[in-house]
């Protein structure tokens, strides 16, 4: 008789062992999932400089007479409609900043550098105008 009474009590330390083995799956991989690093969808012209002169990789989507006009210096010049093509010149390793005249066609390359994997993007609110507007320093020329 003491083994029928011995058979719940096993059933349930296998169920507590169960739950407990899952419970440590779980917690495993919530520790270890890897991060995904991503930026918000924009940012400022202000929050674009200061990352910037922290180290930020300005990338300028516009066309070249456009960049002669002024730019910011230090940025990297690829034009929106080279930008597919050159994606693995860009950094995987920092963030991105991208910039063009009022935003749109940065947050176009954005959109485009994400859906390849880039998710350290962002867009730069109002563009060149903006940072101009703002008195942020530009050079011109090539």
């Amino acid at each position: 008789m003491s083994s029928k009474k011995n058979k719940p009590q096993n059933n349930n330390k296998w169920i507590l062992i169960g739950l407990v083995a899952v419970a440590l799956i779980v917690a495993a991989v919530l520790i270890f999932q890897p991060k995904t690093d991503s930026l918000p969808a924009t940012i400022t012209v202000q929050q674009a400089n200061e990352q910037f002169a922290n180290g930020a990789y300005l990338l300028d989507v516009r066309e070249p007479s456009e960049w002669n006009e002024a730019h910011v210096e230090g940025a990297v010049l690829i034009p929106l409609g080279e930008l597919s093509a050159r994606v693995s010149e860009l950094p995987t390793d920092q963030d991105v900043l991208i910039i063009c005249r009022s935003g749109n066609r940065s947050g176009q390359a954005r959109d485009l550098l994400r859906a390849a994997g880039l998710n350290r993007t962002t867009s730069i609110n109002g563009g060149i105008n903006a940072w101009i507007s703002a008195g942020l320093p530009v050079v011109t020329g090539p």
